[in-house]
Formats: structure tokens, C-alpha cells, sequence
């Protein structure tokens, strides 16, 4: 999904809304729960945004039918190297309706957690001010 891909690796947090449909549910790498809905998924990924250093994708699969998409990636967080990827799934719309996030090494994963820990509050801020 090349307009995703395009406007994560220039931060572009409204273009990447864009993308999103309302019941988009998002699989976090560090989180048990999944979170549903645009304005949460928009806001975790906002927060994700911010704590993401020297973000780029290195690699993008598609499946044949162009409804599942996996972008992987390589950022710092909290000076660790992580490399993850992005595993999306659109609907009838061509909007994200999936996306699911994975991550290594651990200590990528850990740092990723804590720094989200820490803009978990300015989230539900978003959230709440709609």
C-alpha cells in the first residue's frame, strides 16, 4: 500500500488517518488487546509518530488480490535499533480495516512499550477531545 507507506515514512499522521476506516482495529506489538476504531487507531499511531526516530520501510509484499499488505520497517526508539512490519488488510473501500504491528529484538520492544507508556495519556486526551 504504497499511500500508506509514503505518508508513515514522512510522518504524515493526517494522511495516514485518511487511510483508516471506522472500524479499523489495531493489533499494538506490545499490547494484549486489540484497539478498535479510527479515532484511537489514529491517535496510537499519531503517538507512534513522535516516538519513531529515522523511520523507513525496507521491504513491502502484497498479496495478489491487493487486500493484504505487509510493509516492513527499520526505526530507533529510545536509541534501539528495531526492525518490525506492518501487516494491513483493506476492505471494500480500499481503506485499512486491520493492521497489525510486530516488532524485534525484545530491547526494541521493551523501549517501543515504554515510550508508548509515556504518551499513553496525551492518547486518551486525543481521544476524548474528538
Amino acid at each position: 500500500m504504497e499511500a500508506f507507506r509514503k505518508a508513515a515514512e514522512a510522518g504524515d499522521a493526517a494522511a495516514v488517518e485518511a487511510l483508516l476506516a471506522d472500524d479499523v482495529v489495531f493489533h499494538s506489538p506490545v499490547a494484549f488487546k486489540p484497539y478498535a476504531g479510527k479515532p484511537l487507531t489514529a491517535a496510537i499511531l499519531r503517538a507512534v509518530l513522535r516516538v519513531f526516530e529515522d523511520f523507513h520501510y525496507v521491504r513491502a509484499m502484497s498479496s495478489p488480490d491487493g487486500r493484504n499488505h505487509s510493509l516492513v520497517f527499520r526505526t530507533i526508539v529510545q536509541g534501539k535499533q528495531i526492525e518490525g512490519c506492518d501487516f494491513l488488510h483493506l476492505n471494500d473501500d480500499g481503506l485499512i480495516d486491520d493492521l497489525t504491528v510486530m516488532v524485534r529484538p525484545l530491547s526494541g520492544a521493551q523501549a517501543l512499550a515504554e515510550a508508548m507508556a509515556e504518551q499513553f495519556p496525551r492518547i486518551q486526551q486525543e481521544v476524548a477531545a474528538g
